[in-house]
């Protein structure tokens, strides 16, 4: 039970999190182009790979992986609304803007996890 309270509270603040992060980028861009997903998605991305090397090294509570990874991070990013924004672009006609969009995401989102975890291991090593 104590997993299932984790996921909800984790999805929640994770929720909150894309909501406000998404909303605050797409605003100050003005643009067709979906920069709030993108920009929640990258964050994301960096984070995980940041907080994976971390928790490598450091012992870390099953319930506490739960929540922060499925809960926290599985409520911020969201592959759903970048499939329909993309689509929606390619249905509107803006086929560049849907292949950067599948293109950055992608080629982004991964190098991104790389380099979060490859900041973990700077981070760690400075610490000890």
């Amino acid at each position: 039970m104590i997993k299932i309270i984790l996921l909800a509270a984790g999805g929640a603040i994770g929720t909150l999190l894309r909501y406000s992060m998404s909303g605050t980028a797409q605003r100050a861009v003005n643009s067709m182009f979906p920069w709030g997903t993108l920009a929640v998605n990258l964050a994301g991305s960096f984070f995980i790979g940041l907080l994976w090397g971390i928790f490598e090294v450091q012992n870390i509570s099953s319930n506490f992986r739960t929540f922060l990874f499925v809960g926290i991070l599985g409520g911020f990013t969201t592959f759903s609304t970048f499939a329909l924004e993309s689509l929606n672009l390619m249905r509107d006609g803006e086929m560049k803007l849907a292949l950067s969009n599948v293109l950055v995401s992608n080629i982004l989102g991964i190098l991104l996890v790389f380099t979060g975890f490859m900041a973990s291991k700077y981070i760690i090593n400075l610490i000890r």
